[in-house]
């Protein structure tokens, strides 16, 4: 990663690697739009009051999941920890650029349908009280980043179900934060 001159824009993705791989032996891959929260400083038994003061900014994250094999556990560990997957950026939008991070408009896309489309206001936890929660008994480090959650119409819950196919191309948006493009390669 490098900072830019400004100090605004950090680059997290590699242009040249912004694909994800749909494995040919693992069917039922999914997307998952969310915000992705990027910490700033040491962060430990933060309270909900002062945990966005740990952030050092936020990115669109793209979680893609391999549902089969999720479903071969009782850990989503395996469906989402694929070589490719997770693709975030497209750089590190400042915390203060940003501001109230409760008032972000989130949608994701498959091949120019928008398939998500939700506000980070109806999430179940607010950043503020994620942040809370795991710092009570992990210590968080600069530059860890929390997967917040997605809104409604991830395709494996969706009728008929969806699943994303080789040639498909992914995006997602974050209003403030940024957009992602994301091919499905056969790998």
């Amino acid at each position: 990663m490098q900072l830019s001159d400004e100090g605004h824009s950090v680059v997290v993705i590699d242009k040249n690697r912004d694909a994800f791989r749909r494995l040919v032996h693992f069917n039922g891959r999914t997307i998952e739009g969310e915000l992705a929260v990027v910490i700033g400083r040491r962060c430990s038994k933060a309270s909900e009051a002062d945990a966005l003061s740990y952030v050092a900014g936020y990115c669109v994250f793209n979680d893609v999941s391999a549902r089969d094999l999720h479903n071969r556990t009782q850990q989503n560990t395996a469906g989402k920890a694929l070589d490719t997957f997770a693709p975030m950026g497209p750089g590190i939008t400042l915390a203060e650029e940003v501001g109230d991070p409760q008032t972000l408009r989130i949608s994701t896309f498959v091949n120019g349908e928008r398939v998500q489309d939700g506000d980070t206001d109806q999430m179940i936890f607010s950043v503020a009280a994620t942040i809370s929660f795991i710092s009570e008994n992990i210590t968080l480090e600069p530059g860890d980043v929390i997967a917040t959650g997605t809104p409604a119409g991830v395709g494996y819950k969706r009728n008929p179900p969806s699943f994303l196919r080789a040639g498909d191309m992914v995006e997602v948006e974050i209003s403030r934060v940024g957009r992602i493009a994301n091919p499905v390669i056969a790998g």
